[in-house]
């Protein structure tokens, strides 16, 4: 973790208390901003908190697809906590979504994502990642939009889960959501890391600096 940084959770002090998406002000327990090493060069990426997520504040945890994630990041190294903590111990990584805030009904509608851009960007920019591993179509096609130079439409996640995509200034990598993921699609992305991505020089992307 980065000797400057004070916490994990929402590390970069971004609004707790945003009221930029009327629709959600109501219906939300809390708004979830990232989580993780600041200094990491992985970020993982997804639609949006889930309702366990929003529970601990957190993205990426609880039961079911949290803790499926959490297992496959602990498996590579990622974390050293249970797959069912509710603040994961995490090294080189750091967890976030396309959008921060929860409706118990419906998936985020596109202004939504869009308002929470900036969130993201400002993650982008700090943190500064290597690898972004999308998790689901809609985060893959979102950051298609900004960071490769690829059609968004010309990507499927099921066909692109497990492979690297070359992005302008760092690689995806894309995983299936962890409700639809088989145990074989889990043990791909698994394999695809250890010996596609981190047996090798990822920072050949571009320069790192020194931690």
């Amino acid at each position: 973790m980065d000797a400057n940084q004070k916490e994990l959770r929402n590390p970069f002090g971004m609004d707790a208390d945003c009221e930029n998406c009327p629709e959600l002000c109501g219906s939300r327990d809390r708004v979830v901003h990232g989580y993780g090493d600041v200094g990491g060069e992985f970020l993982v990426v997804g639609a949006g908190p889930s309702a366990s997520a929003e529970s601990n504040g957190v993205p990426f945890t609880g039961s079911g697809a949290g803790e499926r994630v959490q297992s496959i990041l602990a498996d590579l190294g990622f974390v050293r906590s249970a797959p069912d903590a509710a603040e994961p111990d995490v090294q080189n990584i750091f967890l976030t979504n396309l959008t921060r805030c929860r409706h118990p009904e419906r998936e985020p509608t596109d202004r939504e994502v869009e308002t929470c851009e900036p969130f993201l960007n400002a993650e982008i920019r700090m943190i500064n990642p290597q690898i972004i591993v999308p998790v689901g179509e809609r985060p893959l096609r979102e950051l298609a939009v900004e960071y490769t130079t690829r059609r968004p439409d010309s990507f499927d996640i099921d066909a692109e889960h497990a492979t690297t995509i070359r992005g302008r200034g760092f690689e995806l990598v894309p995983m299936k959501e962890p409700a639809e993921m088989a145990d074989a699609d889990a043990d791909a992305f698994r394999e695809h890391m250890r010996e596609n991505v981190l047996s090798r020089d990822y920072r050949q992307t571009k320069g790192r600096r020194s931690r």
